[in-house]
């Protein structure tokens, strides 16, 4: 039957074939709990709260890292903004470098972090897969070299733990991103380290503060063995 206007009323089909779908789009859920080792308060990375003993450490005010033979350590710097933004430790064929960052005390922040990497590096094309290890959660990262370096992939693993008002970020390369047992030399390098957050108010996820140490220089490479000038925690 027609209607007023002479047209065919819709049936209840036709109806739901011209609906519009509407969906809402509902925020990604993040853990937001601590992740870490359960015996990091004991086994590292420490804060510097949990340092009793007069161990010597290379100080680089918000990290401070253990002396190793055959260590090299070589200060990051934004040249930009002038200032050191990361430490990477060079260990054989190895290197990881480290980034610590203020964090809520009740709340952790590397599950936000590592799905904000992810993320990131997708969108420029690199793959990514998660993976677990001693630390807890990890990302993996794989690019494509282009050819002017050689082709091939590179991997990259990055690793965090969440400390008391901190967390720690590493991203491990060479071959140790593969070799589990070179890892695990490199993992306990990241255990080792000291985090030195401060008592200064800070927003959540802002870097702190690193600082060349006597006798080093921005950009270079230094060993950090037990003949380095080292200072205590």
């Amino acid at each position: 039957m027609a209607d007023a206007e002479g047209t065919e009323p819709q049936t209840e089909h036709e109806e739901t074939e011209n609906a519009v779908e509407v969906r809402e789009d509902r925020p990604e859920e993040i853990d937001e709990s601590k992740s870490g080792p359960e015996d990091r308060a004991t086994a590292g990375p420490f804060d510097v709260s949990e340092v009793t003993a007069m161990r010597p450490y290379v100080d680089l005010g918000g990290i401070k890292v253990a002396p190793r033979e055959g260590l090299q350590m070589r200060l990051d710097v934004d040249d930009r903004q002038k200032r050191v933004v990361a430490v990477t430790l060079t260990f054989g064929a190895s290197a990881m470098q480290v980034q610590a960052y203020s964090a809520p005390k009740s709340l952790g922040l590397w599950h936000q972090i590592r799905s904000d990497i992810a993320k990131q590096v997708g969108g420029q094309g690199a793959k990514t897969s998660e993976d677990t290890g001693t630390l807890g959660p990890e990302l993996v990262v794989v690019t494509q070299l282009p050819e002017a370096q050689g082709g091939g992939e590179r991997t990259i693993r990055f690793v965090g733990v969440d400390g008391p008002r901190w967390v720690l970020r590493g991203a491990v390369m060479g071959e140790a991103a593969t070799d589990a047992a070179a890892r695990e030399q490199i993992f306990e390098l990241f255990r080792d380290l000291v985090v030195v957050r401060g008592d200064q108010p800070m927003p959540p996820n802002e870097l702190l503060p690193l600082k060349v140490p006597a006798g080093a220089q921005q950009g270079g490479t230094a060993q950090a063995g037990p003949q380095a000038s080292t200072q205590s925690a």
